[in-house]
């Protein structure tokens, strides 16, 4: 059965005066009209496309990708205010409207961004968006994601505690302020780690590799750092964090331990002033 709001390999079966008919393995067909036709299709070619519902709500195929389809996260831009909600850009395909039912907070403005989650509304049998995102993500299991493994994060609200993401798609997350030694902001697809998975399901982020790979990594960038600085670096424990993350990219608690760990090697010696290499 072809779906509304997904992406889909289909065959070109008939051609008519509109475009070519598209079906799938159960013969349900779609029109891929002239305007999207590509020179080179040919009846019996499979094309994959993407099915929306045009302005008259008739199913549509395109060859042209939407940002985000159904059942997915993004963030768009606001298009178009209108008193029964908002629309969205959201690719080649009609604009997407986020009816005020579906906004967890009013949207008032134009060119603003906001996290957007596609989906089908029975009752008026359409693709809409929500800003209610926390209700459509759900618990990851134990087996689902290791700790360590990275994962690009769609960060989706700013809370006392850190930022709210999206993981996969599909998974809710979070990465807390007290881990975060550079800037990030609701609207950004952030590669992180995972900390953990708890109990209920929700994933724990961090900005860097942890344990002892991430100590690892870090302790061989100290080393180029050290060897392309003459074997002299001027930070120590009591250097500023911004500092350190400027000349290391790395936060002040990873340089500490990266530090510590080539130490107990004997491969660096601790001055007043920074760190010398050891010869």
């Amino acid at each position: 059965m072809i779906t509304i709001g997904k992406s889909q390999t289909l065959r070109a079966e008939r051609r008519t005066n509109q475009g070519i008919y598209l079906v799938d393995e159960t013969n349900d067909s779609v029109l891929l009209p002239n305007a999207y036709l590509p020179k080179t299709l040919k009846i019996g070619d499979e094309i994959t496309v993407f099915v929306y519902l045009d302005q008259e709500e008739r199913p549509i195929a395109t060859p042209h990708k939407p940002m985000v389809e159904l059942g997915g996260f993004a963030a768009l831009e606001v298009s178009n205010v209108v008193p029964f909600g908002a629309f969205f850009r959201w690719g080649p395909v009609k604009e997407l409207l986020v009816p005020i039912d579906l906004q967890a907070t009013p949207i008032r403005e134009e060119e603003e961004r906001h996290i957007i989650h596609v989906m089908f509304d029975d009752a008026s049998q359409r693709l809409v968006g929500t800003t209610k995102i926390t209700p459509y993500l759900i618990p990851a299991l134990a087996d689902d994601l290791k700790p360590g493994q990275p994962v690009y994060a769609l960060i989706y609200e700013r809370t006392e505690l850190g930022f709210k993401a999206v993981v996969e798609q599909k998974y809710e997350a979070m990465v807390y302020h007290s881990d975060l030694f550079k800037q990030i902001r609701t609207g950004q697809n952030v590669q992180l780690y995972v900390r953990k998975i708890r109990p209920d399901g929700k994933v724990d982020l961090v900005p860097e590799k942890f344990g002892y790979q991430k100590v690892l990594s870090h302790t061989e960038k100290l080393l180029r750092a050290l060897e392309d600085n003459n074997g002299f670096l001027p930070l120590h424990d009591k250097s500023p964090a911004e500092l350190i993350y400027d000349q290391l990219q790395m936060s002040k608690k990873v340089f500490k331990k990266s530090v510590g760990a080539l130490y107990k090697q004997r491969k660096i010696k601790l001055e007043p002033n920074g760190i010398r290499l050891v010869q």
